[in-house]
């Protein structure tokens, strides 16, 4: 399976992006998936993650401002992020769990005036 990330960038405090997670291979294994980030100097964090059936958990810090969800006709799984705030600033990467876990290569979000 392979993942690639895109969306970042550089948005203003309460501004919106939204992350996409293109995967691809043996994808009809994927279970689980979800969004991590890594702020500098801090460990990686999930941020929101989804079943294969939809069911979803977020982070206490991004509850009612992310919304993650999956489209299968797309092979893509995306990440609406509102509300932003400094806090959030950080590499997101997408993450894919079948019999073994695979991650893309992260992409930046930087939320800053």
């Amino acid at each position: 399976v392979q993942l690639q990330a895109s969306g970042g960038g550089l948005v203003q405090p309460g501004g919106s992006l939204r992350l996409s997670c293109a995967y691809s291979g043996n994808w009809q294994s994927i279970r689980n998936m979800g969004w991590y980030r890594q702020a500098p100097e801090k460990e990686r964090e999930l941020v929101a993650r989804i079943s294969r059936p939809g069911a979803t958990i977020y982070a206490d810090s991004v509850e009612g401002r992310f919304t993650i969800s999956r489209d299968f006709a797309q092979n893509t799984l995306y990440l609406q992020m509102n509300s932003l705030d400094p806090g959030d600033t950080a590499v997101y990467y997408c993450r894919a769990d079948s019999w073994t876990t695979y991650w893309g290569k992260g992409t930046l979000v930087t939320v800053s005036s």
